[in-house]
């Protein structure tokens, strides 16, 4: 499968970019590459693939990203996965939650570029030359790492590996001394070091990852590079998903505003509720929809108190929505 080239995407998040999400995110941009949440290989070989996997093909472009540290078990994941549409699949190294490092995989892997090596190439065995496109996505380094001098020989050993894209997090990630949520702030971002990575290693597709809030300062920050890859900053304010396709595409959001995209994913979520899953799984995806939007808090608060209430459905939406109308037209 020959992959497009992707200047955006959206993080894959775990317990955020689960498939209600990211039929939400179409109704902003068609281009985006989209993520799912991280599933581990040992979960696709032992557990219920179907469900983990479930997607359809209104999401795509689509990619899927993969937790483990044992090649034949990745090996075998992908061979599972290969052929059910995804454009990529991903292996995070990057991430450095205790949980992950508990099954020596995420950031952990940072110290082991050995072992990261045979994953790799297990993985792209097994997708073979017509699969989908593998990829790797890492931070700067761990802990006191000398970050100059190791990410480089990092860089170089996926390189070796086979690898032709590979998203950086500008930052390190602190094992055992940090939260998740420090490590996405404490560490300072160095976008410098991943420009001279790309400098160094120009064959390579290098997407930034880390800090960035609106698609204008991600065009600006990466314009040395082959993209970028934004996290929270587009689910908590997905109305910024709306400038993907014109600023980076340059054609038209399949909607002009966030009234219309809302609009365009009722359909989906109607049929959601008449299968019987709570509003509230569906409605948590909207609540910074109209983030810094006169009547922004009345529309969270609606959904807030109303989408768990028992028989909730489109109606609280509506609801939530004129209150935003409301605000606009005293404005």
């Amino acid at each position: 499968m020959s992959t497009p080239v992707f200047r955006f995407s959206t993080a894959p998040m775990m317990e955020w970019t689960d498939r209600h999400w990211r039929r939400f995110a179409r109704c902003l941009t068609k281009r985006a590459l989209l993520y799912t949440e991280m599933v581990t290989a040992a979960a696709l070989v032992h557990g219920n693939l179907e469900q983990l996997i479930e997607h359809s093909a209104e999401e795509y472009p689509l990619a899927l990203q993969i937790g483990g540290s044992d090649p034949e078990q990745l090996h075998t994941a992908v061979m599972a996965v290969k052929d059910r549409g995804f454009y990529e699949i991903n292996l995070n190294i990057g991430c450095p939650s205790d949980r992950v490092q508990a099954g020596c995989f995420g950031a952990a892997l940072m110290a082991d570029p050995g072992r990261v090596s045979e994953c790799l190439l297990a993985m792209q065995a097994a997708a073979g030359r017509d699969g989908p496109e593998i990829t790797a996505k890492i931070r700067l380094g761990i802990n006191d790492q000398s970050v100059e001098e190791t990410l480089p020989l990092f860089v170089a050993m996926l390189n070796r590996s086979g690898i032709k894209r590979v998203i950086i997090h500008a930052r390190i990630a602190i094992l055992g001394g940090l939260t998740p949520k420090q490590n996405r702030d404490v560490p300072p971002l160095n976008y410098s070091l991943v420009e001279q990575i790309k400098q160094q290693f120009p064959n390579l597709m290098i997407i930034l990852n880390g800090g960035m809030q609106t698609i204008e300062s991600g065009i600006q920050s990466a314009e040395s590079l082959d993209g970028f890859m934004m996290g929270r900053a587009a689910y908590q304010t997905p109305q910024e998903l709306l400038k993907v396709d014109p600023l980076i595409y340059g054609v038209p959001a399949p909607h002009e505003d966030a009234r219309s995209a809302l609009l365009a994913y009722r359909p989906y979520l109607e049929s959601q509720l008449a299968k019987g899953l709570p509003l509230k799984h569906l409605s948590r995806h909207l609540v910074g929809l109209y983030h810094e939007v006169p009547g922004a808090r009345r529309f969270r608060q609606i959904l807030s108190e109303q989408a768990h209430l028992p028989g909730a459905d489109w109606s609280v939406i509506e609801c939530a929505l004129n209150a935003v109308r409301e605000n606009h037209s005293h404005a």
